[in-house]
């Protein structure tokens, strides 16, 4: 099957597992996840966690691990990892997350989900983990031979999916490859042993991706990204350095006008304003007035959050109980579901 059948395939499935999802909610369990690398920015915000508060709101199943151990994959250091952990259990609550309704953990809390990685390493081929484009990205990236962490990494992630017998997983495109292997993994599991796991789909969001305000992909590391922490005076300061460039009309044309498109969007985004529609209202009045919109856009929005924020930030030990009932939680499941393999593959002495 070619790329193109296959991506029209797992296409076809994402539209008929929402469409699904939408009339029974509860019959199904998500799975969604992020590596505590730094703070999160307005491209998770619009990215992913506007999804999953709206799946929770909706009646799934959610859950989110915290990928602590996913960090080592490619970092020496793991010098900031709790603090950036009890922030993004922060920022998770200021958005909208329930503790209630979805179970908030983290990897290296849950001894039993990485034990699956054991028999599940068993149906994989090493040829099959150096296909998959992240893994394969990763290795011409860095130009060095990979970690067995970074190379087991869909695995890993396997292992997140179908521990809590996971059915659905919000992605992109790009993440599709991943599902495609963990349903691999699932189905090669039931077939050799017994049926204890889902074949999960992946549900392709409609999410738009933010652009960085430097016109590339919002990122930490691109300095170019505005964090949901930030106050409105770093909001301000970092929108007032981004690039633009000479022409004081203001037009949307992200491969033209990579910079003065980028604050476009993200006005757009934190206004539910089209783009063109805001170029065309600040005309000629040139990038200090478009800069000056997009701040006041970022703040306005971001108000409510921030203010959730500093209520959560002054209360560290209600966060520390949030993820630790929620480990608790994951640690009961992840138990069940190694119970249910281990008794699968005839090994409970």
């Amino acid at each position: 099957m070619s790329q193109t059948d296959t991506f029209l395939k797992q296409q076809k499935m994402s539209q008929e597992t929402a469409e699904a999802m939408a009339k029974a909610p509860g019959d199904y369990v998500m799975l969604t996840g992020d590596r505590p690398t730094g703070r999160l920015h307005l491209g998770h915000y619009f990215g992913t966690l506007v999804n999953r508060v709206k799946f929770q709101q909706e009646g799934v199943h959610t859950n989110i691990v915290i990928a602590d151990y996913q960090v080592i994959t490619d970092r020496d250091s793991t010098d900031e990892i709790h603090d950036n952990v009890l922030n993004m259990v922060i920022d998770y609550l200021a958005c909208g997350i329930d503790p209630e309704k979805t179970m908030i953990f983290t990897h290296s809390a849950i001894p039993p989900l990485n034990q699956l990685m054991l028999p599940f390493l068993s149906l994989v081929s090493e040829s099959e983990l150096l296909r998959n484009p992240t893994v394969k990205a990763e290795k011409e990236a860095s130009g060095h031979a990979l970690t067995g962490l970074l190379l087991t990494y869909p695995v890993h992630q396997a292992c997140d999916i179908l521990f809590c017998k996971g059915n659905v997983v919000p992605v992109g495109k790009d993440q599709l490859p991943h599902i495609e292997l963990t349903r691999q993994i699932a189905r090669r599991f039931n077939e050799r042993f017994a049926h204890v796991f889902p074949e999960p789909v992946g549900i392709l969001t409609k999410a738009v991706e933010i652009p960085g305000l430097d016109g590339r992909k919002m990122s930490k590391s691109y300095g170019n990204a505005i964090s949901l922490s930030a106050t409105e005076e770093e909001t301000a300061k970092l929108i007032k350095k981004s690039k633009t460039d000479s022409d004081r009309n203001i037009t949307f044309d992200p491969e033209g006008r990579p910079g003065v498109s980028a604050l476009l969007t993200t006005a757009a985004l934190t206004t539910g304003r089209a783009e063109e529609d805001i170029a065309k209202e600040i005309g000629d009045a040139g990038s200090g007035a478009l800069k000056a919109y997009v701040t006041e856009s970022v703040n306005s929005y971001l108000a409510p959050i921030r203010e959730r924020r500093r209520e959560l930030e002054r209360d560290i030990p209600y966060i520390e109980d949030v993820l630790a009932d929620g480990n608790r939680r994951a640690l009961d499941v992840a138990q069940a579901t190694l119970d249910e393999v281990r008794e699968a593959m005839g090994m409970v002495y």
